[in-house]
């Protein structure tokens, strides 16, 4: 007697354990009815002995139905949260990245809200931008010389953004609306990516010029649950949309004719959680799989982007007309003058005139009044005798404050020549308002950083002193700006350090009025003639250069490989036997950490074209020792071995 055949749904697990990144054979009850592909269902998982969320991502039937398998608990929800494009999207990211596929879809999935749901039509009609809007957006996108033609052919491109303002709209957010409102009138969808919640309030103004609010879908983490839902379903219908929001909105279900991303060297754009992977490849990814149009939108040019263009993955798309800021640099001269101290006198003498007519911009390094501390006498840095964090002090004759447990230090004695006098070794953003306030009198002074955040301001006679990142729009421009503290910025610990601070000082440059002076004090050197001439690209290829001969990314790429020194070693065994040679690891080295047992990295440099086999090796090791640990150690597992791959700041 021939066999039945029954139908199976092979369901992925939303669940944190690598070794069960795959798909799962189910049997579906007759009782369930049709299920759609794509819906939540919670399955029996007889190893844990519970009940666990999946996603059915194929049906199919079997004439085998002896096999032994387990049956569908029930379907969750008849709406189809995961489409086979997204499936595919976020596969194909966690193989990248070694990860699993669940961690990727957890990033972009919200929980779902049952009156949502409910009230959900999932018949938008489709919206057409207005004449004067479509007129409005090909002024814009026209003056970029041959962007055009990428958005029609769905081609990639690097885009510089030029400074300039579109009445209240900065002219990054303009080509990126402007972009869109193209793609809408052609019927397509758009995905809008940018770093924080500024640039996406910025980007969400241009865009309202634009087009109706119904056209919009927002992808923020300031939403109420409710209304991240109501956004993933509205991004899940047939209608176009533009999907604007953070670095999880590049996963938004769309069929997208246009992915784009603004300022892809700002560090928000890397995700924080497994598998840690920046919003910029998932683009590549993702226009790869559909086709789209990809934009990387930025005033500075990124390494990682300078490499696409040098391979002639990217296309090189500049503004018509290069209206530049207008950067001078301080001279040696300048700064060893006696009466220099932080400022120059030509600085200085421009940001008193400039700050007659309106707003003037001062960029700091950090917050606070003075974040560091040293002692009067040896200049080491003074520490906390409780825990060992950096002093520091609030406002000028305060005592001095751990900036790590918050305790006081009344009764601080240097520990390397036992005085107990301290000196100012850093000015933050309020103390360079309290001196920069003494200095113009009579003008107001607006500090502007993560404990004051200030959004805008207006076109009157003021001094702005922001740290880098939260300088607020002001209504025209700055008359003036000046650009602080850059030596200390570029001593940072960092590989990127002068990229970012290329980028950091560019964004500043870019809200100066036309026409106004854009002081870069202390520095020198290719950084600086970089952001004088605004000739990023060139920067950036420099930069690859240099780091090409020692296989540092963005030139290579490199993994972390972190766990017990049993485990990596295993890890990096499994390295060896993919062809990978041995001079391609760094370390392995102790993690300083109270963890027992003891835990090691090691990092790992690699070919882009090695890429796929390293990521399987790291990822079977991840598995392997997942499996062992949980054999012998119960709910261990998950620490014996953890992997992250394309590092941006190798350290060890």
């Amino acid at each position: 007697m021939e066999n039945e055949s029954r139908r199976i749904a092979r369901v992925l697990l939303d669940s944190p354990l690598p070794q069960l990144d795959r798909l799962f054979d189910y049997a579906l009850p007759p009782e369930l009815g049709d299920v759609p592909l794509g819906v939540r269902v919670k399955v029996p998982l007889r190893s844990a002995g519970r009940v666990v969320d999946g996603y059915v991502v194929e049906i199919d039937s079997e004439d085998d139905a002896d096999r032994p398998l387990s049956e569908v608990d029930s379907v969750v929800s008849d709406v189809c949260v995961l489409p086979e494009r997204l499936h595919r999207l976020a596969r194909r990211v966690a193989d990248r990245a070694a990860g699993s596929a669940s961690d990727v879809l957890r990033l972009v999935i919200p929980k779902r809200q049952v009156r949502v749901e409910k009230a959900w039509t999932a018949d938008s009609a489709p919206v057409e931008p207005s004449p004067a809007a479509q007129m409005k957006a090909r002024e814009v996108v026209d003056a970029y010389e041959g962007l055009e033609a990428v958005l029609a052919e769905h081609g990639r491109a690097a885009v510089e953004a030029i400074p300039l303002l579109h009445g209240d709209v900065q002219g990054w957010a303009a080509i990126l609306a402007a972009s869109a409102t193209r793609m809408l009138a052609a019927g397509e969808s758009t995905v809008l990516v940018v770093p924080d919640h500024r640039d996406l309030d910025r980007l969400l103004a241009a865009l309202e010029e634009l087009l109706p609010a119904e056209a919009i879908a927002r992808f923020d983490s300031r939403q109420t649950n409710p209304e991240r839902y109501r956004s993933f379903l509205r991004s899940l219908e047939d209608a176009p949309c533009i999907v604007v929001g953070n670095r999880s909105a590049v996963y938004a279900p769309v069929r997208a004719g246009l992915v784009a991303i603004w300022d892809d060297g700002d560090p928000l754009l890397g995700e924080q959680l497994a598998p840690y992977v920046n919003a910029r490849d998932v683009a590549l990814l993702r226009q790869e799989q559909e086709g789209s149009a990809l934009l990387y939108v930025g005033h500075t040019r990124t390494t990682d982007v300078e490499r696409l263009v040098a391979h002639g993955w990217l296309v090189d798309v500049r503004a018509a007309r290069r209206v530049l800021p207008r950067v001078v640099l301080s001279t040696p001269q300048e700064m060893d003058q006696p009466t220099a101290q932080r400022m120059p006198s030509s600085a200085f003498l421009s940001a008193r005139n400039a700050a007659g007519e309106g707003p003037v911009l001062v960029q700091v390094s950090r917050p606070g009044f003075a974040p560091s501390l040293v002692c009067a006498e040896c200049r080491t840095p003074a520490r906390c005798a409780q825990c060992g964090g950096p002093l520091g002090a609030k406002h000028r004759g305060a005592v001095p404050v751990c900036g790590w447990c918050g305790r006081g230090a009344r009764a601080w004695a240097c520990t390397s020549c036992s005085s107990t006098q301290l000196r100012l070794a850093s000015s933050g953003s309020e103390r360079t308002a309290d001196e920069l306030g003494r200095a113009f009198p009579g003008v107001r002074v607006i500090v502007a950083d993560s404990a004051h955040p200030v959004e805008r301001v207006a076109d009157k006679p003021a001094l702005v002193v922001a740290t880098r990142g939260a300088e607020p729009l002001a209504e025209g421009g700055y008359r003036a700006v000046v650009l602080l503290d850059g030596p200390r910025m570029l001593q940072a610990p960092d590989l990127r350090i002068g990229e970012s601070c290329l980028r950091w000082w560019s964004n500043a440059a870019a809200l100066a009025a036309p026409g106004a002076p854009v002081h870069l004090v202390g520095v020198d050197g290719g950084v600086a003639r970089a952001l004088a001439t605004w000739n990023h690209s060139s920067y950036a290829r420099a930069e690859l250069a240099e780091r090409a001969p020692l296989h540092m990314p963005p030139a290579a790429r490199v993994a972390l490989v972190e766990g017990t020194q049993a485990a990596v070693a295993r890890a990096l065994d499994g390295l060896t036997e993919i062809g990978l040679p041995r001079d391609a690891v760094l370390g392995p080295v102790p993690v300083e950490s109270d963890d027992v047992p003891a835990r090691v990295r090691a990092l790992v440099r690699f070919e882009y074209g090695a890429g796929t086999r390293v990521a399987a090796a790291l990822r079977a090791a991840v598995v392997a020792e997942a499996v062992a640990a949980r054999r012998g150690k119960g709910r261990t597992a998950r620490i014996a071995l953890t992997v992250r791959l394309d590092i941006l700041d190798p350290e060890l």
